[in-house]
């Protein structure tokens, strides 16, 4: 009923020019309020001389003088005030969700407290007798709970504030001399302050948990982001590595048809010059047949005698040896050759997946010349990409495993049996066969190498240095010569000294060569031997190395 005489005032006292509650509101001669706003813009918006109530419609020949209705004016303020309570008591009313006041008469408040004393729960004005009467302050008060009732002992209807240990559960006073009589028991304050301790105890080992398991999430992404460039990158790379082997294999394709259309049309010209020849001599055998068949019917004596010299002398016979079946065992070597190249790239595919070259490609098909200028060395040209895992630990690995950098401090780099413990040295990720070149640009002294990948990662210098035992040759770059070093014998190496190197690398037919690379390229030393497992580049910087595709 309240809230529908609310709303009947509210109709009352609004305005029926804004439709809401009157605001500073003024009376019309005519009798009828309005705000004092909505009014005169009414009457703005009119033409002068012509005013009129907006609900009676009564005219005015002037434009009325206005003046605050003071009572009515009262009046609204006292309905806004009413209406603020009611909004104020809907809003504290306990919903279904709610913890009601047990006190409340009738329509029930939200509860903002529960005492484990009373058992009972309190709105904000019933709660005030526990702040006001000493009695009541002793009282335990706890956010509203709708269990009070589970702090009752079942059997003696008293409140549980004893924790027995024994049983492991909440009594009342009245137990302990019943069922729990000897038990361990303690106040349930004292062992909640014991579970608090564990409570807080386990939350910290739960957070630090949280904490490390946050840092190995974070690894665990890192992984992931690392194992996706990682293979973003090797699919590049072999996607264009594969582009430039298929278009060395249509190359040496045409030039393979091209040989042996050539060796073709050489075999069929000198078949057809000996077809002719012989052509010709049997014309020629034909026509001294007819002539000795003439002669032999001569019956003169003399006439026989004298032209027989003449008619019986022969040419010599175009030798038949000539003829033989060389070309076609050439054809069929050639198709074996190319066939036996194509199972040969099979297999090696196979067994090193991407570890097969441009350069290979072409070396299958037909035996090469070893290459002169530098656009023959670009034709088998890698860029080549450091193994971090080989790195050793103060090598800094940048632009993409691409250049290497000796720092004074330890890099971040995870423990594998494959790091380098003595040596500031670093591999390539590459294995190395069939016929390749990369160009190095070093600054300050270093080696510049090829290595056998089973080279000892720790011990001596000897065991596992560059150029110090029979598994790696390299080039050492001093302040103003090179060397190169070879299972600890050093070979002094003439030339002049250039910021680059280029190396070049024919594994099958056991060729390495280093170059100094300034506008030309000046070989400085080569080597001759028999490679018996698959090579991997590798340096050994004092200062820096980058590691650089030839254009």
């Amino acid at each position: 009923m309240a809230t529908a005489g609310a709303q009947l005032d509210s109709e009352k006292f609004s305005c029926s020019i804004c439709l809401d509650l009157l605001k500073d509101p003024v009376t019309v001669p005519c009798g009828h309020s309005y705000c004092k706003n909505c009014i005169n813009g009414h009457w703005d918006g009119q033409n002068r001389g012509s005013y009129s109530c907006p609900q009676c419609r009564k005219r005015f020949s002037r434009r009325p003088d206005l003046n605050k209705n003071i009572l009515l004016a009262e009046l609204v303020e006292d309905l806004k005030k009413t209406r603020l309570q009611a909004a104020a008591a809907d809003l504290c009313s306990a919903g279904p969700e709610d913890v009601s006041c047990d006190v409340c008469p009738g329509r029930k408040l939200k509860a903002i407290k529960s005492c484990r004393v009373c058992l009972a729960s309190y709105c904000e004005e019933h709660l005030q007798h526990h702040y006001q009467a000493a009695p009541l302050k002793k009282h335990q008060l706890v956010e509203p709970s709708r269990n009070l009732q589970d702090n009752i002992c079942s059997r003696h209807d008293e409140v549980m504030k004893i924790f027995c240990r024994t049983d492991q559960q909440c009594i009342c006073y009245l137990c302990t001399m019943d069922q729990h009589r000897g038990h361990e028991t303690v106040p349930a304050a004292a062992e909640r302050m014991e579970k608090q301790k564990e409570v807080e105890a386990s939350r910290l080992n739960i957070q630090q948990r949280i904490q490390q398991r946050e840092k190995e999430v974070e690894l665990l992404q890192q992984q992931v982001e690392a194992i996706n460039a990682s293979a973003d990158e090797a699919v590049e790379h072999s996607e264009e590595s594969f582009t430039q082997m298929i278009r060395l294999i249509q190359k040496r394709s045409g030039e393979v048809k091209q040989q042996l259309r050539s060796q073709q049309q050489t075999a069929v010209s000198g078949v057809k010059e000996l077809k002719e020849k012989l052509q010709q001599e049997m014309v020629q055998l034909k026509r001294k047949d007819v002539q000795l068949e003439q002669l032999s019917h001569t019956e003169d004596h003399q006439q026989f005698l004298h032209s027989y010299p003449s008619v019986s002398a022969l040419s010599e016979p175009t030798h038949s040896s000539s003829i033989h079946p060389a070309p076609l065992t050439y054809f069929k070597d050639v198709a074996a050759a190319v066939a036996e190249s194509r199972e040969t790239i099979q297999d090696i595919l196979r067994e090193t997946g991407t570890n097969i070259s441009p350069g290979d490609a072409g070396e299958l098909l037909l035996p090469q010349a070893q290459p002169e200028t530098r656009e023959d060395f670009l034709q088998y040209s890698l860029q080549i990409h450091l193994d971090p895992n080989t790195a050793y630990r103060k090598l800094l690995l940048t632009d993409r495993n691409r250049k290497v950098t000796l720092t004074s401090e330890d890099q971040r780099y995870s423990d594998h049996p494959e790091r380098f413990t003595t040596c500031p040295q670093v591999l390539s990720r590459e294995s190395l066969t069939g016929r390749r070149y990369w160009e190095v640009e070093r600054t300050g002294r270093g080696f510049i190498a090829v290595t056998y990948k089973n080279i000892s990662r720790s011990g001596s210098n000897r065991e596992c240095g560059f150029g110090l035992n029979d598994k790696s040759w390299a080039l050492h770059s001093g302040l103003d010569r090179f060397t190169f070093h070879r299972n600890d014998t050093l070979t002094p190496v003439p030339g002049r000294m250039s910021s680059r190197v280029g190396v070049y690398l024919d594994h099958t037919a056991g060729i390495l060569s280093f170059y100094s690379v300034s506008g030309t390229m000046t070989l400085l030393h080569r080597v001759q031997t028999s490679f018996t497992q698959p090579l991997h580049a590798g340096v050994l910087v004092l200062g820096s190395a980058e590691f650089i595709k030839p254009q």
